[in-house]
């Protein structure tokens, strides 16, 4: 129904008998736009990285921008590039080397935003080991999902072997009772209950010794892109403005954070904005001159010749393919929000 109908349904309406004007009003009034729906579905549990999009929907930010968006909880049994190929999810947050080898094996996927400049992920030590030089000898802890990206890197840059290597299981008691063992963790998590265990341990983020990924991209469909761009372009919008005041007063998000996973403690979010700031893994990189979320070429390509290198990627997939810089325009707005207090 057009607006413009409405005077003249009105007064066809006031001529049937009974008909209140509240009646009349709701029945003359012009439909209200839908909301557009927006499935996004995270990594993990709900935590502190995943802020930006909690504090989106806490602000109303995503509302503000005509759109309904449900976040859903991803975990150790989700297979996040499964559900979204399979229509269950719109966007996921996924990693740049999985956009990448899905591109290889023409999977429609594409990744059009990075939250985070820099992969958060590291490697978390005992007191005795000062630097990632100094792994020779030590047992390191690694996923599955491990093995296929950052383990190669590791393993090449600082002369290590596969011998070295025994499955992690995302339970800190291997490493805390072995005193030669190293295992990945994330500042924000794995290094916080190691430090209320007791232990003494060092922390080394991967970003920062030269891991070129950025570690956590939001990827929808081609066909999303396709279909929905205005709708994509509201959604990053509206998610990047959700990170900045993220970083600036994150009690909003985490207020929702809590309720999506109860087992998520007040100190341990606290810790993880803290992380997050100090490593600078929202505003740093190119996001502190070009805007959150931004992403280059020239981050694609070290990621795509990383992979080839260590046998991870085809170098003649075509990895343009697997990103598209047309949802975030290199900004004029810089990422300052974390100096915030």
């Amino acid at each position: 129904m057009q607006t413009a109908d409405a005077s003249s349904l009105t007064a066809s309406l006031r001529r049937l008998p009974g008909m209140s004007l509240l009646a009349l009003a709701l029945l003359a009034a012009p439909l209200a736009q839908a909301a557009d729906k927006v499935v996004l579905l995270t990594s993990w549990y709900a935590q502190a990285e995943h802020g930006g999009f909690y504090q989106a929907v806490a602000e109303g930010l995503y509302a503000k921008q005509g759109l309904d968006v449900t976040i859903k909880m991803g975990g150790p049994q989700v297979n996040g590039m499964q559900l979204l190929l399979n229509k269950q999810a719109d966007v996921i947050v996924s990693y740049d080397l999985q956009v990448l080898k899905s591109r290889e094996q023409d999977l429609p996927v594409v990744a059009i935003a990075a939250p985070f400049q820099g992969e958060p992920q590291g490697l978390l030590t005992h007191g005795d080991v000062t630097s990632l030089d100094g792994l020779k000898g030590k047992t390191v802890l690694v996923s599955t999902s491990g093995q296929s990206t950052w383990w190669p890197w590791l393993k090449k840059r600082y002369g290590l072997t596969d011998a070295q290597a025994r499955p992690y299981t995302f339970n800190l008691q291997p490493f805390l009772s072995n005193p030669d063992a190293t295992q990945q963790a994330y500042a924000s998590s794995e290094l916080f209950q190691a430090l209320k265990a007791g232990d003494k341990p060092h922390f080394f983020l991967f970003a920062d010794a030269g891991y070129p990924p950025y570690g956590s991209t939001l990827v929808t469909r081609q066909d999303v892109i396709e279909q929905r761009p205005e709708v994509l372009k509201r959604f990053v919008d509206a998610t990047m403005q959700g990170w900045r005041d993220y970083l600036a007063n994150p009690a909003p998000g985490n207020a929702l954070i809590k309720q999506d996973n109860p087992a998520m403690s007040d100190d341990l979010l606290d810790w993880g904005v803290a992380k997050l700031k100090e490593y600078h893994l929202v505003d740093g990189g190119d996001a502190a001159t070009q805007g959150v979320g931004v992403m280059t070429d020239a981050r694609w390509q070290a990621t795509r010749d990383f992979m080839v290198q260590a046998g991870l990627l085809s170098a003649d997939a075509d990895w343009r393919k697997a990103y598209s810089t047309q949802f975030v325009q290199p900004a004029a707005q810089p990422a300052t929000a974390s100096t915030a207090q």
